[in-house]
C-alpha cells in the first residue's frame, strides 16, 4: 500500500512539473519582431491608477455662516430655506358605534424648494 501512494504522489508531482511552463520558453527573445507586441501587451496588462474622487461637501443650510460655541437643542434646522409643505389628502372610512363615517385624512411633509 506504501508502494501505491508513494508511486501516486511521483506521478503527481511529475505531471505538476511539466504542466509548467519554464521562464525560458515563455520569455521571447529581444530581436524577435514579437518582442514590441509582447511589450505591449505586458503595459497593457498593468493596472491603470486614476485619481482619487473629489467629493465636494455642501452645506445643508447656507444661510448660517457663524459658529455657536453652544450646542443647538435640535440636530436639524427644520424645513430650512426655500422649503416647501407637500400634502396628499383622501377620505377614509371609519367604523364608528354610531355607525360608518366617511373622514378626511391628510399626510403632510416638508420638501426642499
Amino acid at each position: 500500500m506504501r508502494m501505491l501512494v508513494t508511486l501516486a504522489a511521483i506521478v503527481t508531482s511529475l505531471e505538476l512539473l511539466s504542466a509548467v511552463p519554464s521562464a525560458a520558453q515563455t520569455a521571447a527573445p529581444a530581436h524577435a519582431p514579437d518582442a514590441k507586441a509582447a511589450a505591449a501587451t505586458d503595459f497593457s496588462a498593468q493596472r491603470r491608477v486614476r485619481p482619487r474622487t473629489r467629493i465636494r461637501v455642501q452645506p445643508l443650510y447656507p444661510y448660517r455662516r457663524y459658529h455657536s460655541f453652544y450646542p443647538l437643542p435640535y440636530d436639524i434646522e427644520y424645513p430650512g430655506p426655500n422649503a416647501r409643505r407637500d400634502c396628499t389628502a383622501r377620505y377614509v372610512t371609519e367604523y364608528r358605534p354610531s355607525g360608518t363615517v366617511v373622514v378626511p385624512r391628510m399626510n403632510c411633509w416638508w420638501v426642499r424648494g
